[in-house]
């Protein structure tokens, strides 16, 4: 993603990200509906392609994924000062949800009724992810191949006790192969 040059304020990079991570519960996957509608659908700051490619580069690159996805957002908009200001509004939020918790953790951590809210809201996150996950893949070209790359990493990542890094990898030189092949077809068929 290249820096567009754009002029978004530094502030408004800073409390878009604040408060996309103060109001979700449920980490980084829940927060992809809010990235979405805000990022692309309001604010326009980059594309539905460019947001997928952020996603993929954001899980391959270490670190919270959601952390990687605002530096992405926040360079694409005002260069590096705009990467510091979202990654520092997207993780002021859980610093200060871990130092109150910290402190208060003891007082409530066996009240019936503080464990059932967070049972309630970890069956919703789920329903975000799967919200999530349903939207992002309607933007996706899919073919068969790439049908089978997802299956596979789906596979791998739920029955087999290997690291899902390997799986990112293999599909990583996958999309390379075939785009190479796919690229040499169309010379030849273009007559080069």
């Amino acid at each position: 993603m290249k820096n567009k040059g754009t002029k978004t304020s530094l502030w408004t990079l800073f409390i878009t990200f604040f408060k996309l991570s103060a109001f979700t519960f449920g980490g980084g996957y829940a927060m992809l509906p809010l990235l979405h509608e805000d990022c692309v659908e309001r604010k326009k700051w980059i594309t539905d392609e460019e947001m997928l490619d952020m996603l993929a580069i954001s899980e391959s690159t270490p670190g919270p994924f959601v952390v990687n996805a605002a530096t992405f957002v926040g360079y694409h908009q005002a260069g590096v000062l705009g990467a510091a200001a979202s990654t520092f509004g997207v993780a002021l939020p859980s610093y200060i949800a871990i130092m109150i918790i910290s402190v208060l953790f003891t007082l409530f951590r066996d009240n019936v009724w503080v464990d059932a809210a967070f049972r309630g809201i970890r069956a919703a996150v789920v329903v975000l992810i799967i919200n999530a996950v349903v939207k992002l893949s309607k933007k996706l070209k899919w073919n068969v191949l790439w049908i089978a790359v997802a299956l596979g990493a789906f596979c791998v990542s739920l029955f087999l006790d290997i690291n899902i890094i390997f799986a990112l990898i293999a599909a990583g030189i996958v999309g390379v192969v075939w785009t190479v092949i796919s690229g040499r077809r169309m010379n030849k068929k273009a007559g080069k």
